[in-house]
């Protein structure tokens, strides 16, 4: 039989039909296997892991065929145990692949020290900011006598002075001692100060010759 004939002959055709689908049924197969290896389409719910130890959040993840790693810690919070979980990423309800990653804060296990603020002789409304500002909260106000109204003269501390600058914890109460805008002399300071201002008022007349 001719090459011709043979191309044209029913016995060709047949063989090369079953090439093709041999070849389907092999790339299907394969695609078949991929997607089963990897998982494709199946998606994972990443779980709350708040307030979770990390032995609690290993055994957690490791029954969803999920990693996690701790990248820090962040400032204490009383509204979450010790070293616990505080924040995730991803966040809980996630949708992710088995063999993800969840990276992990933990809760710092104490407040941090932080340096007291130099607030003498600043006005009550910056100091209430600057306290803020380094974590530290407004305490009790006092006033007493001093031109200066509203003006810090002292810092406390569990009723203890303080200096600026001293170390103490973070979210620590600080009570202000304020000035009233008011100042009361007795008869002795009254003398003085009108001599005072006398013997001023005297300097500034020039001498006669």
């Amino acid at each position: 039989m001719s090459l011709r004939n043979y191309l044209s002959s029913r016995v060709f055709v047949a063989q090369i039909l079953s090439a093709i689908a041999i070849v389907a049924v092999i790339t299907y197969l394969f695609f078949h296997w991929i997607t089963f290896i990897t998982h494709h389409g199946e998606e994972i719910t990443v779980p709350n892991l708040a307030k979770l130890t990390p032995e609690q959040i290993e055994s957690k993840l490791d029954e969803l065929n999920l990693n996690y790693e701790i990248i820090d810690t962040v400032d204490y919070n009383k509204d979450f145990p010790k070293l616990t979980a505080v924040q995730q990423e991803p966040t809980a309800g996630s949708k992710v692949k088995g063999g993800r990653t969840i990276y992990i804060k933990l809760n710092a296990s104490t407040f941090k020290m932080v340096a007291v603020p130099d607030l003498i002789e600043k006005t009550f409304r910056q100091a209430v900011p600057t306290l803020k500002a380094v974590g530290l909260v407004l305490g009790d106000t006092t006033y007493v006598p001093y031109l200066g109204k509203d003006m810090v003269m002292r810092m406390l501390i569990n009723g203890k002075p303080i200096k600026p600058g001293t170390k103490i914890l973070k979210a620590s109460r600080i009570d202000l001692v304020l000035g009233d805008g008011k100042v009361v002399f007795d008869e002795t300071e009254v003398d003085s100060l009108a001599q005072e201002q006398s013997k001023k008022i005297l300097d500034t007349i020039p001498n006669e010759q």
